[in-house]
C-alpha cells in the first residue's frame, strides 16, 4: 500500500523532513515555481496538509485538496487556517500545543530583562570602544519589585507569570475568567486597567477575530510613556499602527516583539526606532523543542491514517 500523501506548506528541519519524507508521500508546496498550476496537479490527491502555524492553510488551498482530511499545524497557533472551510467539510485539525510553552515564556522574559536593562546597546557600547572613550553606560530601569501585567493567562501566560515571580514582581492578569490557579495575581476583567496599572504588559493571547487588535490605541494609552508592551502571541493581537504612532511619539516607552504583520517584511518604521527590541519570530526556537514540535505534527498525522485519536485536536 502506498504512503498517504501530504502536502507540505513550508520547510522544516532536516530532522523532521527526513521523517516525514518515509512516512507520507510528500508535494513540497513551498519549492513550486507555480503553486497555483502546483495545487491543481496534486491535489486531488492529498489527504493531509503539514503547515506551520504562521503559514496556515486557506480556503484555496484547502479547496484544491477534495480529498483532504487532516491540517496538521507545527507551532500553537492555528489561526492562519481557515477553520471555517475545514467546518464546512469535517476536516480535522491539530497542532503542537505544550512542548513549546517554556521556551516560548522564557524569551518573553529574556526580552523584558533585554531590553529593560539596555543590554544590546551596552554590549555595542563595549565593543565600539565608548566605554574607554566616555565612560559608563547611561543608566537604565529594574526589573525586580516592579508590576508586571500578563494579557491572557493560558499555557505560555501562566509560566510566564511563574518566571516574574522569581523576580518578585506585582503580577496581575486578565482573562475571560480569573483562574483558581492563580492564587496570589490579581484578576484584572479590563485589559486597559490592566494596562494602566502595569510597568510590564505580556500579551500571551490566542489569536482569534475576538482578540484582533486587543492591544489598540487605549492599551497603549494605558501602559504609558514608562510601559513596556512584550509580545510573544500574535501580531494580529496588538494595533501595529496605533503601536508604531506611540513608539516614535514616545506615548509608549519600549515594545519588545517577537512578531509582527507581514513578517518577515516587517513595517520599516521599526528598524528606525531605539526603544524597541525586535526578534525573528523565534520564541520557540530552540533545538528541544523544534525537535519535540516535528513529531507531535507527524504523530498526529499517523495517528490519523492510522485510526487513532488525535493527541492534541482544536477541531
Amino acid at each position: 500500500m502506498s504512503n498517504p500523501e501530504i502536502l507540505q506548506v513550508g520547510p522544516y528541519p532536516e530532522w523532521d523532513q527526513g521523517p516525514l519524507n518515509a512516512a507520507f508521500t510528500v508535494h513540497q508546496y513551498f519549492d513550486a515555481a507555480d503553486k497555483t498550476a502546483f495545487l491543481a496537479s496534486v491535489g486531488p490527491n492529498v489527504r493531509a496538509i503539514a503547515t506551520r502555524g504562521e503559514l496556515g492553510a486557506d480556503r484555496t488551498m484547502i479547496e484544491a485538496c477534495p480529498e483532504l482530511e487532516l491540517i496538521s499545524v507545527y507551532g500553537v497557533g492555528f489561526d492562519a487556517v481557515d477553520l471555517a472551510a475545514c467546518r464546512e467539510r469535517g476536516i480535522r485539525v491539530t497542532n503542537t500545543p505544550d512542548v513549546l510553552t517554556k521556551d516560548v515564556a522564557d524569551l518573553g522574559v529574556a526580552m523584558m530583562l533585554c531590553l529593560s536593562r539596555g543590554m544590546i546597546g551596552a554590549e555595542s557600547w563595549v565593543k565600539d570602544g565608548s566605554w574607554a572613550a566616555k565612560g559608563l553606560y547611561p543608566l537604565k530601569r529594574r526589573v525586580w519589585g516592579r508590576r508586571a501585567g500578563v494579557l491572557g493567562l493560558g499555557r505560555i501566560g501562566y509560566e510566564v507569570a511563574k518566571r516574574l515571580q522569581g523576580f518578585d514582581m506585582q503580577i496581575a492578569y486578565s482573562d475571560v475568567a480569573a483562574k483558581d490557579f492563580a492564587s496570589g495575581w490579581e484578576f484584572v476583567g479590563d485589559p486597559v486597567t490592566l494596562a494602566a496599572r502595569s510597568d510590564f504588559l505580556f500579551v500571551t493571547l490566542a489569536a482569534s477575530a475576538a482578540t484582533r487588535h486587543i492591544v489598540g490605541r487605549d492599551v497603549i494609552a494605558a501602559l504609558g510613556s514608562e510601559g513596556m508592551l512584550v509580545n510573544i502571541s500574535r501580531a494580529s493581537n496588538i494595533d501595529e499602527e496605533a503601536l508604531l504612532e506611540a513608539l516614535e511619539s514616545g506615548l509608549l516607552g519600549s515594545a519588545a516583539l517577537d512578531v509582527f504583520e507581514g513578517e518577515p517584511a516587517l513595517n520599516p518604521r521599526f528598524l528606525g526606532l531605539d526603544n524597541v527590541l525586535l526578534q525573528p519570530h523565534h520564541a520557540s526556537g530552540t533545538i528541544e523543542t523544534r525537535k519535540a514540535m516535528g513529531q507531535l505534527l507527524r504523530d498526529n498525522l499517523t495517528a490519523h491514517f492510522s485510526g487513532q485519536p488525535l493527541l492534541t485536536p482544536v477541531l
